[in-house]
C-alpha cells in the first residue's frame, strides 16, 4: 500500500496524553509506568551480534558494585562479535563496547529510581573524565575503565563522543521518568546524534577514517539504524512508556494520541509510520556508499549492516506498516538475500 502525504487534523502529544491517563489511574496509560529495561535503542540491533568472546564475564563488569546491575544481554551497539573485526583493534572495540553497555545498564536495568540512576551516571561520567586526563577512576567499575584507559592511550578515540553517549543515556532516564516524547524531527534527530552517531564515528576512528564525507555517511547509517529500530519496535516501546513518534508529525497526519496508546492501527497511523520509514530509508541510502570506504573486512560487514536495516524496512512495508501490532524481524532465510544484496552494492 502506498500512502499519501500529511493530512490536516489536530492531535495532542501522546506522551502528554499518557500522563493524563496515568494521573487518574485509568485507561491504557495506567499501565505505562517507567519500565526499567532496554530503554536505549540499539543502533545496530538489526544485525550486529553481542561480543561475548571479546569482553569480561557478564557478572564481572560490575562485580565491585553490587548496587549496580550487571550488564544484561540487550545492548548490541558495537559489531565486535564478528570474526571480521581485525585483532589489532579488537581490545579497543571491546573496551568501547563495555563502556557503553555498562552505562546503558546503569540507566536501564534493575529497579533503581530515576534519581539513583542519574547519580550513578554522573559518577560514571566523572570516571570517564578522570581516565581521559590520566587520573585514577573511582574504582567502582574497574573492568570498564582500566581497559578504556588503555584504549584511550593507544588509539585516542574522541572523548566528546563518549560523553555524547552518556548524555543520551541520561536523557533516556529523564524521558522515561517524565513519560515524555519528542516534539519534532529535529529533537529526535538530535537524540540520534548523541545515542547512535558516536558509535559509527568511534569505529571509523579506529580504522583511521576521518574525512568529512565518511563521517557524514556514517552518521546517516547510524541514525537510520536507530530510527528503523524505533519503527520496528513500536508495539513494544509504547506500552513501556517510550515515545519516539514526533508530536509534530502526529499532528500533521491527524493521528489520535489515544490510538497510539492502545496500539490501534488506523489509516492515519499507517501513513505516519510509512512517512517515518521513508525518511529512514533515505538516510540509509545516503550513507550506503561508506561501505566502499571502510577498509579491510569491516567494509563487508558494513554492507550486511546496511542491507539488514533495509530488509527490516522492506518487512515493515510488507506488513502495510502495521508495527503497532506486529514486530518484524530478520529470519534465517533472509541472510542469503542479504549476502546477495551486499555483494552487488555499487559505489
Amino acid at each position: 500500500m502506498r500512502t499519501s502525504g500529511p493530512k490536516p487534523g489536530a492531535s495532542t502529544n501522546f506522551a502528554t496524553r499518557a500522563k493524563k491517563y496515568k494521573a487518574v489511574g485509568k485507561g491504557p496509560a495506567s499501565q505505562l509506568a517507567c519500565h526499567p529495561t532496554n530503554r536505549l535503542k540499539s543502533v545496530n540491533r538489526v544485525f550486529y551480534l553481542q561480543p561475548t568472546h571479546l569482553a569480561p564475564d557478564n557478572q564481572a563488569v560490575n562485580s565491585s558494585t553490587p548496587d549496580t546491575p550487571a550488564p544484561s544481554q540487550h545492548y548490541e551497539n558495537f559489531p565486535v562479535a564478528s570474526l571480521l573485526c581485525p585483532p589489532r583493534i579488537r581490545p579497543a572495540v571491546s573496551a568501547l563496547y563495555w563502556f557503553a553497555r555498562t552505562a546503558d545498564d546503569i540507566a536501564d536495568e534493575g529497579e533503581s529510581p530515576a534519581q539513583a540512576r542519574l547519580v550513578d551516571l554522573a559518577q560514571y561520567h566523572a570516571d570517564l573524565m578522570a581516565v581521559a586526563v590520566g587520573q585514577s577512576h573511582s574504582g567502582r567499575w574497574p573492568l570498564v575503565f582500566d581497559p578504556l584507559r588503555t584504549a584511550l592511550e593507544r588509539f585516542a578515540p574522541p572523548v566528546p563522543l563518549l560523553r555524547d553517549l552518556l548524555d543520551a543515556f541520561t536523557q533516556d532516564v529523564h524521558k522515561t521518568r517524565d513519560q515524555a516524547g519528542y516534539a519534532d524531527q529535529l529533537e529526535l534527530l538530535d537524540y540520534c546524534r548523541r545515542s547512535a552517531n558516536p558509535v559509527g564515528r568511534l569505529l571509523l576512528h579506529l580504522y583511521g577514517v576521518n574525512d568529512a564525507q565518511s563521517l557524514q555517511q556514517s552518521d546517516a547509517i547510524c541514525t537510520a539504524l536507530q530510527l528503523i529500530n524505533f519503527w520496528q519496535d513500536l508495539s513494544r516501546d509504547i506500552p513501556r512508556g517510550r515515545y519516539y513518534l514526533p508530536a509534530a508529525d502526529c499532528r500533521d497526519y491527524g493521528v489520535c494520541a489515544h490510538d497510539l496508546l492502545v496500539l490501534r492501527q488506523t489509516p492515519a497511523t499507517t501513513q505516519l509510520i510509512a512517512h517515518q520509514c521513508r525518511l529512514a530509508r533515505t538516510l540509509m541510502e545516503s550513507g550506503a556508499p561508506l561501505v566502499h570506504t571502510v577498509p579491510e573486512r569491516a567494509g563487508w560487514e558494513l554492507r550486511l549492516v546496511v542491507q539488514g536495516g533495509l530488509r527490516i524496512l522492506d518487512k515493515i512495508e510488507n506488513l502495510d506498516f502495521a508495527t503497532l501490532s506486529t514486530r518484524p524481524t530478520l529470519k534465517p532465510w533472509d541472510f542469503p538475500l542479504l549476502l546477495w544484496r551486499a555483494l552487488w552494492m555499487r559505489s
